[in-house]
């Protein structure tokens, strides 16, 4: 019986009882590898080899994932042959190339004399054609360099070895997102996913004819109940929307309601966001939250400070009491704020008398435990000296820093990444205006490590979360995003300011 948990054979039919390939070692096959054609092989380590016993072929460790000869889902209607092309000639041929580190018996006598390690072809006629196959039918991308590929040779259907190691099953009996069994398609998706509204070719994709619902096979699995840091209430996905006109907010584009999404089920919320987008790796911790109880965070306590008198506070990063004061220009020029690291420049502070500390009145406001569209998991205020020089650049803008700094409250995480945000990074609003630019902007984590995204202000490559508009390519890293749009320059007496566009570098501005 059909394991699906085991290696299967490419060799049986995926809709007609397929096999599981069984584990041997030895280190001869008598009748060569099916993929190679070698019979010897060489090293100890390779002894190991598969073998079907339906179909009595036998294959290097390695050479299963690639027989000569195969029936693939892509393409059931007729079998596909293994072809390599000839990196100097580009002529295509069905001659396997000997390769190391397996070997003909030459003591067989009916083993090939030239000693290339090469064995008769099963039920294929080698032979060389003229036409040059140089793209995958399926996903469509171009054939490079020492290329081996599959090839129906009936139809021309190419298939590259990627696009054939993906083994999609033909049913779905009991899909989660679906109360009909699915169909697998053995054609690429060119219409939205019903599940997600995006179009991808490339994906593996299912069918219900009964309900005309099209699904990819990543999105047959997506979780019921999720919860991000970029909403304090759970998210359900849900089918379709209500006949509004909302916008997703993790990418604040339009979400259109004839396809799934996820929004929260609480009165009088509205929030609202795409499948991918509230799934995306870098936004979603994974955590499904189906049958767990939602569990308030109204009774933690993630207060900085308490009130101990009229304009006296004690706050939990410092043992003196703090008193809220007004800002002297003059006296308090040298005064820094412990938490951002920033020039005490604001109208009111708070100070402690005792041993000149101070806190900006935002800065000494900041939560203690916060959710925050940076990160994937709440994030833990860390008002601690650093003491390792290793730790001092904060993760998303790079800057040196020896403020307060928010940590992930996942241990696992902080083994990873060791994750260290900024003071300055996390006052960053998830939405807002900025003023080097005409569009809202927004924070940006669902970025690719293929996507190369220049930041309008330095040039550079946004490699880490950004920002980015929501209307046009305008984007901007976080080490642009985050400088002072005014700052106090020791040999000025006025302020300078932060100037966008073609006026760049900052200017006196002198304040009558």
């Amino acid at each position: 019986m059909y394991d699906a948990e085991k290696p299967r054979c490419l060799l049986s039919h995926p809709a007609d009882s397929p096999h599981n390939l069984s584990v041997g070692c030895d280190p001869k096959l008598p009748l060569g590898c099916f993929t190679c054609g070698g019979k010897t092989t060489v090293r100890r380590q390779d002894y190991l080899h598969f073998h079907c016993t339906t179909c009595d072929v036998k294959f290097h460790e390695g050479c299963q994932t690639r027989p000569r000869r195969i029936t693939h889902p892509y393409h059931l209607q007729h079998p596909l042959t293994l072809f390599y092309r000839n990196p100097e000639t580009g002529i295509i041929s069905n001659i396997i190339p000997y390769s190391s580190p397996y070997e003909s018996d030459t003591s067989d006598p009916e083993s090939n004399s030239s000693g290339e390690g090469k064995s008769e072809l099963v039920d294929i006629i080698p032979s060389k054609s003229d036409i040059i196959f140089d793209k995958c039918t399926w996903c469509g991308k171009d054939f490079k360099g020492d290329v081996w590929f599959y090839r129906c040779l009936i139809c021309g259907f190419c298939l590259d070895l990627s696009c054939a190691l993906t083994l999609p099953p033909l049913t779905i009996a009991n899909p989660k997102s679906h109360h009909h069994s699915l169909l697998f398609l053995p054609r690429p998706l060119l219409v939205p996913c019903d599940a997600c509204g995006l179009v991808n070719a490339l994906e593996p994709s299912y069918a219900c004819f009964q309900c005309n619902y099209m699904i990819h096979q990543n999105c047959i699995d997506l979780p019921r109940v999720i919860k991000i840091t970029r909403h304090h209430h759970r998210l359900s996905f849900t089918p379709f929307g209500p006949p509004l006109i909302s916008l997703c907010r993790v990418c604040y584009k339009e979400v259109d309601i004839k396809y799934g999404q996820y929004s929260c089920q609480h009165e009088d919320c509205s929030y609202v966001a795409h499948s991918k987008c509230a799934t995306h790796k870098n936004v979603w911790d994974g955590t499904e939250l189906e049958w767990e109880t939602e569990e308030s965070d109204e009774n933690e306590d993630i207060a900085p400070f308490k009130v101990v008198g009229e304009d006296l506070i004690k706050h939990f990063c410092h043992k003196h009491h703090l008193r809220l004061k007004k800002h002297d220009g003059f006296r308090e020029a040298e005064k820094q704020c412990r938490a951002c690291v920033f020039p005490i420049v604001s109208h009111q502070f708070y100070h402690c008398k005792i041993c000149d500390y101070s806190l900006h009145e935002v800065c000494a406001g900041l939560p203690r435990k916060l959710d925050h569209a940076l990160h994937k998991h709440r994030l833990v205020l860390d008002p601690s000296p650093l003491h390792d020089y290793r730790n001092m650049h904060c993760s998303t803008c790079s800057r040196a820093f020896t403020g307060f700094r928010y940590k992930c409250s996942e241990k696992i995480c902080q083994d990873r990444t060791n994750l260290n945000i900024d003071v300055s990074c996390i006052l960053v609003p998830e939405y807002f205006t900025h003023k080097s630019h005409e569009h809202p902007v927004v924070i940006s984590t669902s970025y690719s490590d293929t996507d190369e995204i220049l930041c309008n202000a330095c040039q550079g490559t946004c490699w880490q979360p950004h920002i980015k508009c929501t209307k046009c390519d305008f984007a901007m890293c976080y080490t642009c995003a985050t400088i002072p749009n005014e700052v106090h320059y020791k040999f000025d007496e006025h302020p300078l300011t932060l100037c966008h566009g073609e006026s760049t570098g900052a200017k006196c501005v002198r304040k009558n």
